[in-house]
């Protein structure tokens, strides 16, 4: 198992840049695929980005591609979400996601691929 706690939410101007942080806990973080997830109020849980276990292969969100950038580090058991040039419409709540990919190469992008979740952290960003 895994538990996973997201950081680095908060209000930030349009075109400015925030890091979020996932940390798990556990020994066998680097079998765990990790997506990142956002939900605005209203509207469904969408996946923004996503990243294998090993680190080796990536998914963007279209919506994202070119802003938002995914990475892990396993010595930290920690993965990242670099945020930049924001958008008022990337306002939401951002949960991070894992699912034990048995150290695979492979990346998931749907909600029900996911059997671990963060609590969610608070990104809102003004215009």
């Amino acid at each position: 198992q895994v538990q996973l706690v997201e950081s680095g939410g908060g209000l930030v101007q349009a075109g400015g840049s925030l890091r979020l942080s996932c940390a798990a806990s556990g020994r066998t973080f680097s079998a765990y695929a990790v997506g990142w997830f956002r939900q605005a109020p209203g509207k469904e849980r969408e996946c923004v980005a996503a990243i294998s276990g090993r680190g080796d292969s990536t998914y963007s969100a279209a919506s994202v591609k070119g802003r938002f950038t995914i990475s892990r580090d396993n010595t930290k058991n920690t993965v990242y979400l670099q945020m930049n040039t924001l958008k008022p419409e990337d306002t939401a709540v951002y949960y991070c996601a894992g699912r034990n990919g048995l150290y695979g190469g492979s990346y998931y992008i749907r909600t029900h691929d996911y059997g671990y979740w963060g609590q969610g952290t608070q990104v809102t960003v003004s215009s």
